[in-house]
């Protein structure tokens, strides 16, 4: 199944995503750096992985991002809306770097409403430090060891504060990891 780009009205926000894969299949939400776009998970081949691999996923631009309007509501409200407006089922959250900071947000505000998470050089990691342990899903965090934004001493804090964590550094590569090396990980 290819991708689709489509628009979700949430209250006056109107948000874009790009979606790949089944309906019926494991739910993954993929969010983007300050940066980037829902347009670049699909120029990495990360939709079309997930679709080969049977998950159904669903790449957002943020509000004020790409072809999402800018919101009053925190942007952490609007993903719980988009989630429950879209009926998705415990999704994995994806955060990289900016969205990694809406990831660690989301999941402290609504532990109930995600399944998994995958952090990659998430900033804004020592605001969240004492609540930290309060995220009980499965986390995966991705680290570049060259990142020069968010130190590796962040996804470090994270792996020893977030009980059963794992924990990968990508050698060579910068704060956006998951660019440099799109298939390791």
């Amino acid at each position: 199944m290819s991708s689709r780009a489509l628009t979700e009205e949430i209250g006056e926000c109107r948000i874009h995503y790009i979606e790949s894969g089944a309906e019926y299949e494991k739910d993954v939400v993929l969010l983007h750096g300050l940066k980037f776009k829902a347009e670049t998970w699909q120029q990495l081949g990360t939709l079309d992985l997930l679709n080969n691999k049977g998950k159904h996923a669903l790449a957002l631009d943020l509000p004020g991002f790409g072809g999402s309007s800018e919101c009053h509501k925190g942007k952490d409200q609007i993903l719980a809306d988009f989630l429950l407006t879209r009926k998705l089922d415990k999704p994995v959250i994806i955060g990289p770097s900016m969205g990694g900071k809406l990831a660690l947000e989301f999941t402290l505000s609504y532990p109930d409403l995600i399944g998994g998470l995958v952090l990659l050089g998430a900033v804004g990691v020592p605001e969240y430090q004492d609540e930290l342990s309060q995220i009980k899903v499965p986390t995966c965090i991705i680290w570049g060891d060259n990142d020069s934004v968010s130190p590796l001493e962040n996804g470090r804090i994270l792996h020893r504060e977030i009980k059963g964590s794992s924990f990968f550094v990508i050698k060579d590569a910068s704060h956006s990891c998951y660019l440099d090396q799109p298939r390791i990980w």
